[in-house]
């Protein structure tokens, strides 16, 4: 679970853990660096093996695209910049006051519309990502309306009256100004295709994805067995954080301890791990775009049997969401498969102490569609699962002023059932079981 998890990380630590990494230098200290944890300083990169999306790829995505906007009577799609632009062509563009947009129509080729000043860098992304050498693109001066060129581009393939899906991260002051400059048009989300695309992952994307899990999971493991008592909650995310790099991949995680492992997004009070504290560890990393998203509870020292006994239970509501999670079956399904294991063992009810859904989509997004989550809440999917779908598989049991105990690995749909790209955690005392340490 990580809501806005770059941001959260900041917030919990990880840019102090920064420092741990860093020349003294850099770090503004006059001290030198303290030598990495061997567990740590032995991983091996695995960065060749994160293969880049293809421009074909991109191409056929577009085409995709195309397909899902007839179905669901859109003439065009608009993008600014994020994940979605991002995932059609490549580009990787910053949100500002500045409109740079996307305009995909159902029929004929695509067009731009960006600042004057930033055309070099633009056609540097688009024939990167795209490996087109002509685009078209309309160009803003500063005292110039951006949306005016959005509006003559769109008449100018007859789609003045066009209905027009916007992406639904796009600005408010972007799709107010689309609007007011095509006055003809209709606008709509864009969601249907966005997400109808992005949602659905192909095999490469299933292997980038494989990656970042596996990369994750040993960055964990390694900073757990640096694990010493008297650091501190941003010690050992310094740890995850240097580990990750040393695998090759920007990555990190929010550390919480004790009765602090009771708020699912934690807290930023000081916390100092000591012997018998429990420890919730939330957090992932990038790959190619794709990202995972991975949590693990543990103790260092000996659990209490109530620690153990909640252990279980979470345990045993992660496998009934994952063997509920099968094509055909609605998302609130897995939900409610877990929500029963922890509600029988009396952690219940509703969301007394599992507080929150047991998953969420996961792709280029850490929070994508669907989510698992009963279908009454504004946010809930009842659309049925499909192959090529992921999820987090997150289960958890809060016990305010004690303790709490997260499991979360991502999981992905399969033609007979659903699949975890990472074994589950096997209990407090080893929760990454005896010899499994990966340093490849």
């Amino acid at each position: 679970m990580r809501s806005t998890r770059r941001g959260f990380l900041k917030g919990v630590g990880i840019a102090a853990g920064v420092a741990l990494a860093q020349p003294a230098a850099l770090a503004g200290d006059a001290t030198p660096c303290k030598p990495l944890p061997e567990p740590i300083a032995r991983l091996k990169s695995r960065k060749s093996e994160a293969k880049p999306i293809t421009k074909e790829e991109r191409a056929q995505r577009l085409e995709r695209a195309r397909e899902l906007m007839r179905q669901n009577k859109l003439d065009a799609v608009f993008l600014t910049g994020g994940t979605s632009l991002q995932y059609f062509s490549g580009i990787s563009w910053w949100l500002s006051e500045r409109l740079f947009a996307m305009v995909l129509p159902a029929k004929g080729d695509a067009f731009f519309v960006c600042p004057a000043f930033e055309q070099d860098r633009a056609q540097e992304q688009i024939e990167s990502g795209l490996g087109w050498k002509e685009p078209e693109m309309r160009l803003w001066q500063e005292d110039e309306s951006p949306y005016a060129l959005v509006a003559a581009g769109l008449k100018q393939r007859g789609l003045a009256t066009a209905t027009l899906g916007v992406e639904e991260r796009v600005y408010w002051v972007y799709s107010e100004g689309v609007g007011k400059a095509a006055p003809a048009a209709r606008l709509t989300s864009a969601t249907p295709v966005t997400a109808g695309c992005r949602m659905i992952k192909s095999a490469h994307e299933l292997e980038l994805m494989t990656l970042a899990n596996q990369v994750t999971l040993t960055a964990y493991e390694a900073a757990y067995r640096s694990l010493q008592p008297g650091m501190t909650r941003r010690d050992f995310a310094g740890f995850v954080e240097q580990a990750h790099a040393r695998l090759g991949f920007e990555g990190g995680a929010g550390v919480q301890v004790g009765e602090n492992s009771a708020l699912p997004h934690g807290s930023v009070k000081p916390q100092v791990v000591k012997e018998g504290a429990i420890l919730l560890v939330d957090g992932g990393c990038s790959v190619e775009g794709y990202q995972s998203d991975i949590s693990r509870t543990f103790v260092l020292g000996k659990p209490t049997e109530k620690m153990k006994q909640v252990f279980d239970v979470v345990h045993r509501a992660q496998s009934a969401a994952l063997a509920a999670a099968k094509p055909g079956v609605a998302c609130e399904t897995v939900d409610a498969a877990a929500r029963k294991i922890i509600r029988e063992a009396g952690f219940g009810p509703d969301y007394n102490h599992f507080t929150h859904r047991v998953g969420h989509g996961i792709g280029m997004d850490g929070h994508e569609w669907p989510y698992l989550v009963r279908a009454k809440n504004v946010r809930g999917d009842k659309p049925a699962l499909a192959p090529g779908m992921c999820f987090s598989d997150e289960p958890g049991i809060y016990i305010r002023g004690e303790f709490g105990v997260r499991l979360e690995d991502d999981m992905h749909i399969t033609e007979n059932g659903a699949e975890l790209f990472t074994p589950q955690s096997p209990s407090l005392e080893e929760p990454f079981g005896p010899s499994t340490f990966r340093t490849k």
